[in-house]
């Protein structure tokens, strides 16, 4: 990696000089993970409407992708399992082609106005099994895949960022016109495509409005 970071901690011999300059965890931050989904967790997930999934290719590049619908879209199966549905996308299948190539998983739910998350971390795998998607069903279509997820580890992660960037304060957020222009931006980022930012922002309503399931 270039030197533009400095300074760098590198190796897990430094692990204990690191620990001098942030600290150990506090008992509560060491106790908290539990290895499986009880009532308190289940609440969460039946409650939230939005998730971050981080993937990871066998050979260590990282995806983050977003995942959202209806509060309650996750389903848990039991208290060791959970399925995401696969809606319609982009079709790239970046976070797919991670989990066929290495299983491990994390998922970061969130529910809005509340700061603290919940995270919950695994191994998962892909199924087309019909009569486990036919409960994920909206609009009567069902999803082609979901995605299945072992559980190992859940626990709340504390409200700090969330407080930090004041996300869930709209006096905070900026105006309509302030916002980035995501059509702008596809159109300078795939200019290979010879797309206009017209027939970009007119791809995406359409891609709204007819194929969110």
């Amino acid at each position: 990696m270039k030197p533009v970071f400095g300074e760098c901690i590198t190796t897990m011999d430094e692990l204990t000089e690191l620990r001098s300059v942030i600290g150990h965890p506090s008992k509560l931050a060491e106790q908290k993970v539990i290895p499986s989904i009880d009532e308190h967790c289940r609440s969460f997930i039946g409650k939230s409407p939005f998730l971050i999934m981080a993937t990871a290719n066998d050979s260590g590049s990282c995806d983050a992708s977003p995942r959202g619908d209806a509060p309650g879209f996750v389903h848990v199966l039991d208290e060791h399992h959970l399925l995401i549905p696969e809606r319609p996308g982009n079709r790239r299948m970046d976070s797919i082609q991670n989990i066929l190539s290495n299983p491990r998983i994390g998922l970061l739910f969130l529910i809005p106005g509340l700061e603290e998350t919940l995270r919950i971390n695994g191994k998962a795998v892909i199924t087309r099994d019909q009569k486990l998607l036919e409960p994920l069903a909206v609009n009567g279509r069902v999803p082609l895949l979901g995605i299945g997820v072992e559980v190992e580890e859940c626990y709340v992660h504390c409200a700090k960022s969330c407080k930090r960037s004041g996300i869930w304060d709209f006096e905070t957020w900026l105006a309509k016109e302030e916002l980035p222009s995501i059509p702008h931006m596809l159109a300078d980022h795939a200019k290979r495509a010879s797309l206009t930012v017209t027939e970009i922002q007119d791809l995406l309503q359409e891609s709204y409005t007819k194929r969110l399931y």
